[in-house]
């Protein structure tokens, strides 16, 4: 992205306009941002997250419906097994939960390179919603662990902040995506950001996630 169309993106979601703001930063030297791309820029984001996370935090609540950090962490990992699986065209294995912080990592690195294989993002892959080509569960994978990422910086009162170009490839596809799949417990419903939200924290309210009322440390 251009350091001109950087300023229009940033421009545009801080009057309300996030659609269109999704629209041109989506776009990564003038197409959209691949989602393998999405996914080299998430990877150093979730880590830096994890390890920020203090063994006296799993039990914390998080801005994921009744989800505590441990559910998220429990989620993702569970997620990525199943997904790396898909991708393969093979039956999940049971994930390792018995330590989520150390677990986090080489599930997310299996994923990663599922994801990354020949041909995978061109096959169809057996989603949890039903069968989609595998370029957009690619994306999809991409927006479900960056918002989760953002739910277990917030609840752990870490800073979170990923790119401008990732936050608007990620709210560009939710637009697309997410009406059919709000069914109250996949994702709720569309909260209002407030108006001095940053990009995260709109595409964040835009899954239905509400703000903690407090930062927990």
């Amino acid at each position: 992205m251009t350091n001109d169309n950087r300023t229009d993106v940033i421009g545009l979601i801080e009057i309300g306009r996030d659609r269109e703001a999704a629209r041109r930063g989506a776009l990564d030297d003038g197409g959209p941002m691949e989602p393998l791309t999405q996914l080299s820029q998430l990877a150093p984001l979730l880590s830096g997250v994890v390890a920020g996370v203090k063994p006296d935090q799993l039990d914390l609540p998080t801005p994921c419906a009744e989800f505590t950090v441990r559910g998220v962490f429990e989620h993702m990992i569970t997620g990525a097994t199943a997904f790396a699986a898909a991708y393969r065209g093979e039956t999940p294995s049971e994930p390792d939960l018995s330590d989520v912080l150390a677990s986090f990592g080489p599930a997310l690195q299996n994923l990663g390179a599922a994801m990354g294989a020949p041909g995978a993002l061109d096959q169809t892959v057996a989603a949890p919603f039903g069968d989609v080509p595998g370029e957009t569960f690619a994306r999809f994978v991409v927006l479900d662990g960056l918002v989760h990422g953002w739910d277990i910086a917030t609840a752990t009162g870490q800073t979170y902040d990923p790119s401008d170009e990732l936050v608007a490839a990620a709210d560009a596809f939710a637009h697309q995506a997410l009406d059919p799949l709000r069914d109250g417990t996949t994702f709720a419903a569309a909260v209002q950001p407030t108006t001095d939200a940053s990009p995260i924290e709109r595409l964040a309210a835009y899954t239905g996630r509400h703000l903690l009322t407090g930062a927990n440390q």
